[in-house]
């Protein structure tokens, strides 16, 4: 069989409604590709920061089974690590004959050499390839200055740092700018050769601190960006950790957090348009029908809902639902797909797409069929669980979506319950109302199922009397 070349386009921290029809955020380049493939609306991350949750991505495994259970920068060398006997998909592409490229963000474990994990060429941040295509491309710091800044200086005692900027440094020559021309150039290489390949681009944007450039902030009219409905949300009903962290972000005015949004839309504007630069040049060698595209991102953004920013602290929509799109040989055109998948599931599913047997584990399944025919698959994946287990402060929480419910167990609180269909941005906390204690005690038990299907030791134990938290405990339930 011909096998078909994969370009795979990451982002870091990525509201999945941000390529939703209408949406204020200008991406014709996303939504080009959208037009030719499947976007999946229900998308979502097995885990809220980003190195779980790239592990998970790269081995199909959720965070309790691969080892990373938080950023791995911000742990001792002998916590959260990967554990090295489970494969990467880029393994067995590679050993099929794929050449194949990473470019940008790696963050998955700490040695950084991409060459133990499947990938020919190495262009990760920490790199020889990107210091030195850096020296060439960066724009020399004396020249960079700031039009409009905004600064994070609570509580007192806290470092201070940038929440968003205007800068008059192009993205050419910032980290999005320099993994593309990495990129760029493995796509020249690569186009050469007889065998498929896998180009990988992982960029760190539009991850806080929300820096965009004069040009892309220019086409935003900060006083006309629409606020999120829930970004006055109290908080109240939800757990008290919530507001606490709110108290982060207490002071910030209306147009502080519409320029916040600005900056973050206008930096997705600029992503899009080098994105455009990558189709451009497989479209011109004549191989984009011979590519499947796959964009999409480790993790959402709050940008001001409920209050808050950024992620870790809160399971909502906001941090868990990411833009997905497939485009290629195989793919449906122009259709929305509703599946319920998660950034895990993509493991088994690019393996499934290049003719390979995915790994055999329970954590993650391929969901190839609802790319082929959207309508008549998304019966068969309307259910999701995710994990989270803190980072620098220690906390177990599990999210399980079942059509339009989700549940959220808190370890360090009382959980949380929404109907997604009545309440999309999640007001009305339902786990305290009697009416709706059948669907509490369902989505328990579904919870209970994957922690037992996928060996999730640790929360399976949980029946020493002081650690049962969960409203139902895993026996004698359906799961």
């Amino acid at each position: 069989m011909k096998r078909p070349n994969f370009l795979f386009f990451m982002v870091d921290q990525m509201q999945g409604r941000t390529l939703e029809p209408g949406h204020p955020c200008i991406t014709p380049n996303l939504d080009a590709l959208a037009a030719r493939g499947v976007r999946i609306t229900n998308a979502y991350t097995p885990n809220a920061v980003c190195s779980p949750a790239r592990a998970s991505l790269m081995t199909g495994l959720l965070p309790h089974n691969h080892g990373v259970l938080e950023v791995t920068h911000v742990v001792d060398d002998d916590q959260s690590c990967l554990r090295t006997d489970r494969p990467h998909w880029a393994q067995r592409l590679r050993s099929v004959g794929y050449f194949t490229g990473y470019f940008g963000k790696w963050h998955v474990e700490r040695t950084s050499d991409l060459s133990a994990f499947g990938w020919s060429v190495n262009g990760e941040l920490s790199s020889p390839l990107m210091k030195e295509r850096a020296k060439r491309d960066k724009m020399p710091d004396a020249k960079v200055r700031f039009s409009l800044e905004k600064w994070n200086e609570r509580p007192p005692g806290y470092k201070r740092n940038r929440l968003y900027g205007v800068t008059n440094e192009p993205p050419e020559s910032r980290g999005m700018g320099i993994t593309t021309s990495l990129a760029l150039d493995f796509l020249d290489e690569a186009l050469e050769k007889s065998e498929p390949w896998c180009c990988f681009v992982s960029f760190k944007e539009p991850h806080d601190p929300f820096i965009a450039g004069e040009e892309a902030f220019s086409l935003y009219d900060v006083d006309s960006i629409p606020l999120p409905p829930n970004v006055f949300d109290d908080l109240q009903g939800r757990p008290g950790l919530y507001r606490k962290s709110a108290a982060v972000w207490e002071g910030m005015t209306e147009r502080e957090k519409r320029e916040a949004a600005a900056c973050y839309y206008a930096s997705i504007t600029e992503i899009d348009g080098l994105f455009g630069r990558l189709i451009a040049r497989i479209e011109e060698a004549g191989a984009l029908e011979d590519t499947i595209v796959i964009v999409t991102s480790d993790h959402g953004e709050l940008l001001g809902a409920h209050g808050l920013y950024c992620k870790n602290i809160s399971a909502f929509e906001e941090v868990y639902n990411i833009p997905m799109v497939f485009a290629g040989p195989g793919i449906a055109k122009g259709e929305v797909a509703q599946a319920r998948v998660g950034l895990h599931d993509l493991c088994p599913t690019i393996l499934e797409c290049a003719g390979l047997e995915p790994f055999d584990v329970p954590d993650s399944r391929s969901f190839r069929p609802a790319l082929q025919s959207p309508s008549e698959a998304a019966s068969d994946y309307t259910q999701g669980f995710a994990e989270y287990h803190g980072g620098r402060y220690r906390l177990t929480q599990r999210v399980v979506w079942d059509g339009p419910w989700k549940y959220v167990h808190n370890g360090f609180d009382f959980d949380e319950l929404y109907n997604l269909d009545d309440d999309p941005y999640e007001m009305n906390n339902l786990a305290g109302d009697p009416n709706h204690d059948p669907d509490l005690r369902r989505l328990s038990a579904l919870m209970w199922k994957k922690v037992r299907e996928t060996g999730d030791h640790s929360l399976l134990n949980t029946t020493y009397p002081p650690l049962r938290l969960a409203p139902y405990g895993p026996e004698g339930t359906d799961g």
